[in-house]
């Protein structure tokens, strides 16, 4: 199965639009993840699995000094460049992430930031291995992925059933992912030679309201996401 094919055409459009200001992309996901970034001022910031692009605007807006994006889908790099426009600070590649990325240098971001992308990916120990490689000594990898619990909320079964599911995100489109335990997320990281150094369970913020009240108060009883923090040491 290669990465994110099936967001190509119509859903690719919809997962853009959908990601701009939904109650749980960008007011529960993204908050989270940017809040692990701390201040990003002056780091080179590798972006996997960039999608629509809505994280490079917001890390070139916090002061990140370049950004490169790697996506799958042709069709969200088509709106990660009519997002960023002409900035010469952001790189943009067509990639499928369950191969390396021997097109980057050793040691060459400060910063890697994969949001909600790590579960789709079956080469997952190659594309950490790969991560932590182009990630300079002490740089950061912050990570969201579904929440193992909601996963286990919404497809049933064994909580430690960690095949492919199929998810519904609306308008009749259907997403692939894989389940996995929390001890098969964070364990997978720690082999990789990362440290963990903060965990997130985001709920929305105040903003999720105004969006879309019933998604928003369904972050604050059921975990949507999980998010961590972890810092190259090995």
């Amino acid at each position: 199965m290669r990465f994110r094919t099936s967001y190509e055409g119509p859903l690719g459009d919809h997962f853009a639009h959908r990601a701009t200001d939904s109650p749980y992309n960008a007011h529960t996901d993204r908050p989270a993840v940017l809040a692990l970034a701390d201040d990003p001022t002056g780091l080179s910031v590798l972006d996997v699995g960039c999608g629509a692009g809505h994280y490079i605007a917001e890390l070139r807006a916090r002061g990140a000094a370049a950004v490169f994006g790697v996506e799958g889908s042709e069709t969200l790099l088509g709106h990660a460049r009519a997002r960023i426009g002409d900035d010469p600070a952001v790189t943009l590649r067509r990639h499928d992430l369950e191969e390396p990325l021997a097109f980057l240098d050793t040691g060459s971001f400060d910063l890697v930031v994969m949001a909600l992308v790590h579960h789709h990916v079956e080469a997952r120990r190659q594309l950490l291995a790969e991560v932590h490689r182009v990630l300079r000594p002490g740089g950061v990898l912050l990570v969201s992925t579904t929440h193992p619990a909601a996963d286990w909320t919404w497809h049933g079964g064994s909580y430690f059933d960690e095949g492919r599911v199929e998810s519904s995100v609306g308008d009749g489109f259907t997403i692939s992912y894989r389940r996995m335990t929390l001890q098969t997320f964070l364990n997978e990281l720690l082999d990789a030679g990362f440290t963990l150094e903060r965990v997130v369970e985001p709920q929305a913020t105040e903003e999720a309201r105004h969006v879309d009240e019933r998604r928003y108060l369904k972050t604050r009883q059921t975990p949507f996401f999980l998010a961590v923090r972890m810092r190259k040491t090995r």
